[in-house]
């Protein structure tokens, strides 16, 4: 193996940790909000989604009785 092969490796993991170095990571109170808020809206569109399906459902049994 050539020295040519193995610049391409390196270029790449020295990419990836200085994009690492970018990251900025939330701090404890907003993973918490953030997660809260992800999982409220979750919930309310999973009660949504059941809706329109049961909606949907009565329909279709409707039309076919």
């Amino acid at each position: 193996m050539s020295n040519e092969e193995k610049t391409p490796k390196v270029k790449f993991t020295d990419g990836v940790k200085a994009e690492f170095k970018k990251i900025i990571w939330p701090n404890k109170d907003t993973l918490l909000k953030q997660s809260i808020a992800v999982v409220a809206v979750s919930i309310v569109l999973g009660a949504i989604i059941a809706l329109i399906d049961m909606v949907a459902q009565y329909g279709v049994n409707f039309l076919t009785m």
